[in-house]
């Protein structure tokens, strides 16, 4: 596992202007000064080829333009594939509803012309519809950019946001608002106790990792297994001690699904999705150069520890909300970052944000399949992501094994 202290090489004279300056540091490029760094290994995992010791771009140069023109055409294809996904997914299903019906139906509710549909239509578009596929972009924006923080905090591109129990603590909530009964906030209960159960692991994690003022990455991840093992137990027992009823019910929610989709769940996730894909792009420049390693990070003014609070409480919060409401839903948050750094190299300033335009992607399109693919019947959101996922991410794998020779 790659950690911030592989990268231990001093840092070269001047380092810390052109970092300031915005011009030749690894972390931007990707491109090598001969020293391993976690860069460079998302460079190597993402183009099969590391740049020589003289490849360090300036911001003018050719690679720096190439580079550039590339994520903007990755941006563009990510937002018209967005849309495109979220009208057939508004229109598509039990009740079809022709592309041009649903573009007319949203002019005429945002004052922008067009028509109503007949009663039947509106109803299914505007409060089954909608509302589903709205939550399917909040929830996948927030699994992908947490995805992306969590692999940048940890500088490895495994890593992904369940790796410190944020979802086993967020089920564990769940979970036991069900397997008790509790209803003392109504419908808003099971969501209410994932939400808290999910920030108060985490806050859990980081407090047993820390030591000396300080927050090791390898303490972080083992303590988060010897939660995520602890959490599970906790929902056996809770499964073992429900009644038929309740073991549907958690085992629906553990699955993850969207079928339960309404406004007021679009309004309550809102807030915090909003709040963390807001926070996270500003904290990309110090992801750059955390890449470099902790001790460079820290001579070119980053506070490394305080970098750490900060985004894994954004993760906490972005993963809870989307697992409150959704349930657990695998491989979004580890497949999506892990894509984007394959086609345009490690540069968080764009993936970052591209990871939330990815993860939204990759849920709507789920979603629709999952809805779809087996008529009349439904089939669990997280379980077809997880199908699909696994022997992708497996294919990528020895993909990256065979271009780098090997792990050592």
């Amino acid at each position: 596992m790659t950690t911030g202290r592989e990268a231990t090489a001093p840092v070269p004279p001047g380092a810390d202007t052109a970092a300031r300056a915005g011009v030749g540091t690894a972390a931007d490029t990707g491109a090598g000064t001969g020293t391993r760094t976690a860069a460079g290994a998302g460079t190597r995992a993402g183009t099969g080829a590391t740049a020589g010791p003289g490849a360090v771009a300036t911001g003018e140069g050719a690679p720096s333009r190439r580079a550039r023109s590339t994520a903007y055409l990755l941006t563009l294809a990510l937002v018209g594939a967005l849309l495109a996904v979220s009208l057939v997914s508004a229109g598509y299903g039990a009740y079809d509803i022709p592309l041009g019906d649903v573009i007319a139906s949203v002019q005429h509710r945002t004052g922008l012309g067009g028509q109503p549909l007949d009663r039947v239509g509106e109803s299914v578009l505007w409060n089954v519809r909608l509302p589903r596929v709205v939550l399917a972009l909040l929830v996948g924006a927030s699994l992908g950019c947490a995805g992306a923080l969590m692999q940048g905090v940890f500088g490895n591109p495994l890593a992904e946001p369940g790796i410190i129990g944020i979802s086993a603590g967020a089920a564990v909530g769940a979970v036991c608002a069900i397997a008790l009964g509790l209803s003392f906030l109504g419908n808003w209960t099971v969501t209410v106790c994932a939400f808290v159960s999910g920030l108060a692991t985490v806050l859990l994690v980081y407090a047993m990792s820390r030591s000396g003022g300080k927050t090791e990455v390898v303490t972080l991840i083992l303590t988060g297994i010897a939660v995520n093992a602890f959490a599970g137990a906790l929902i056996g027992l809770f499964v073992f001690f429900a009644d038929n009823a309740q073991i549907t019910q958690i085992t629906f929610w553990q699955l993850g699904s969207l079928s339960q989709a309404t406004w007021p769940k679009v309004l309550a996730v809102l807030p915090c999705a909003a709040l963390g894909l807001v926070i996270a792009p500003l904290y990309a420049r110090r992801l750059d150069l955390l890449a470099l390693g902790e001790r460079p990070a820290r001579h070119l003014g980053v506070d490394v520890e305080r970098l750490r609070v900060v985004l894994v409480l954004v993760v906490a919060l972005l993963t809870a909300a989307a697992v409150a409401v959704a349930g657990i839903i695998t491989f979004v948050g580890l497949l999506v970052p892990h894509l984007l750094r394959m086609m345009n190299g490690p540069v968080h300033r764009f993936l970052v944000p591209a990871s939330a335009l990815g993860g939204a992607l990759m849920l709507a399109a789920g979603d629709l399949a999952a809805r779809t693919v087996a008529e009349p019947a439904e089939l669990p959101l997280g379980v077809l992501t997880a199908l699909f996922g696994s022997p992708f991410f497996f294919w990528l794998l020895r993909r990256t094994r065979r271009r780098q020779g090997g792990w050592a």
